[in-house]
């Protein structure tokens, strides 16, 4: 159990699984002891728009709302998401973000939000290109936010063990999407 609380915000559009994160950073961090509070909030989540959730852990955890300056980690699951959430970081924010972008008409380029990130993050940005893995190795992009979490705990940006993480694979994911998930994870161990 973790003495001080850790706040994460998961950002993405709907599709990517930003829920079912969610739901497995909430079990991983029960079955390490610690109590959990999150939250959804949800654009037009069904139609591709935004959606963000909130999950803090630690010893006591009083509101699932993790406040702008408050986020110790931040995964964004698409490009455009994670630069709109750099208003909600703070000094020590890390920023685990997908290098996939879904563009639409008005947006941004890919390269102009890319700079974007870069210059506003600099070194607390980790930009990894989880899509483009998870298709080449696993032939499924969706599986990208699993990656992403795995990328997480592997490399330490998240105080939750690895085994913790994927017992919770276990209990969240439906049987017949498990092995592709759990492949995904242990992916992200090696770098790949």
């Amino acid at each position: 159990m973790l003495k001080n609380n850790f706040n994460i915000i998961i950002t993405g559009v709907g599709g990517q699984g930003v829920v079912t994160l969610l739901s497995i950073l909430d079990q991983a961090a029960l079955i390490e002891g610690n109590d959990v509070k999150s939250s959804e909030l949800h654009g037009l989540s069904q139609r591709g728009g935004s959606v963000e959730t909130h999950v803090k852990f630690g010893e006591k955890v009083y509101s699932p709302l993790v406040f702008n300056g408050q986020a110790d980690l931040i995964i964004g699951l698409e490009m455009l998401e994670g630069l709109r959430a750099v208003y909600r970081a703070s000094a020590k924010t890390k920023f685990l973000v997908n290098d996939h972008f879904m563009p639409f008409i008005g947006s941004l380029t890919k390269e102009d939000i890319s700079n974007k990130l870069k210059n506003n993050l600099k070194d607390k940005l980790f930009l990894v290109p989880a899509s483009e893995i998870c298709t080449k190795e696993l032939g499924n992009e969706v599986v990208s936010g699993i990656y992403l979490l795995g990328y997480a705990s592997f490399n330490n940006l998240i105080p939750l063990r690895p085994e913790s993480i994927e017992r919770a694979i276990e209990k969240i994911v439906p049987g017949k999407y498990l092995e592709l998930n759990k492949k995904a994870f242990l992916l992200s161990k090696n770098g790949k």
